[in-house]
């Protein structure tokens, strides 16, 4: 009884409605657990990418029961798909992983193997539930980008050395650039922040430093900034 949950009816080459039916109802709940775990385990997320992650594994499914065994389809849709240009911003890796799992969820669903697609659906939401939980990966201390303009009499070396060693501040310069026709300088660190340090007091001293012109620190750093 429990075997027969798990095998794949892929082999079945007319296709039902009762099939294309169940594969939709079954496709839609996996890509709602899927979309549901990652509002849970992101800190920060787009509500567009939380909704493809709900219709993407009823796409696939789809598709792979459009194609079923005919190898024609195959090529045709392949050189169908070629010719889309997507336009939307590349993620991080976690999102990227996300969109391989409901792919995988839909190709489950789309060759009939419900069963494991299920099975796999859920322990894999629950290892990302569990490593979100143990915050499996983050840093105890945070690490964050501080940019700071500075005019171009100042020394950008070790402007900021002793600012630094006071605050307890493990720092490493990552970028210069010149701004404002040469005038002015932007020099950008790599900061890690213990949990007591006061960010308002930090900044108030690098302002001190560099005449009150500009300062950004970012919370969360992508290192394409660098």
């Amino acid at each position: 009884m429990i075997e027969s949950i798990f095998n794949s009816t892929a082999s079945v080459t007319e296709l039902s409605l009762s099939h294309a039916l169940l594969t939709f109802a079954v496709s839609i709940l996996l890509g709602g657990v899927i979309s549901w775990t990652y509002m849970k385990t992101q800190t920060a997320y787009s509500p567009s990418f939380t909704l493809t992650m709900m219709v993407l594994p009823t796409i696939v499914a789809i598709i792979i029961l459009m194609i079923g065994s005919n190898i024609a389809r195959a090529f045709s849709l392949a050189g169908a798909f070629s010719i889309i240009r997507f336009r939307s911003a590349p993620g991080d890796s976690k999102d990227i992983s996300y969109v391989l799992f409901s792919m995988a969820a839909g190709l489950g669903c789309g060759v009939g193997a419900y069963g494991y697609a299920i099975l796999f659906t859920v322990c894999l939401c629950v290892l990302m539930l569990v490593l979100k939980a143990f915050k499996f990966g983050s840093h105890k201390d945070g690490m964050k980008t501080l940019k700071i303009t500075i005019p171009e009499s100042l020394g950008y070396e070790e402007a900021f050395d002793e600012i630094f060693r006071k605050f307890g501040i493990d720092y490493e310069l990552k970028k210069v650039r010149t701004t404002e026709l040469g005038s002015l300088y932007e020099v950008v660190y790599a900061v890690k922040l213990k949990p007591n340090t006061s960010q308002k007091e930090l900044l108030d001293a690098v302002r001190t430093r560099n005449g009150n012109l500009d300062i950004t620190l970012t919370m969360n750093p992508a290192l394409q900034e660098y």
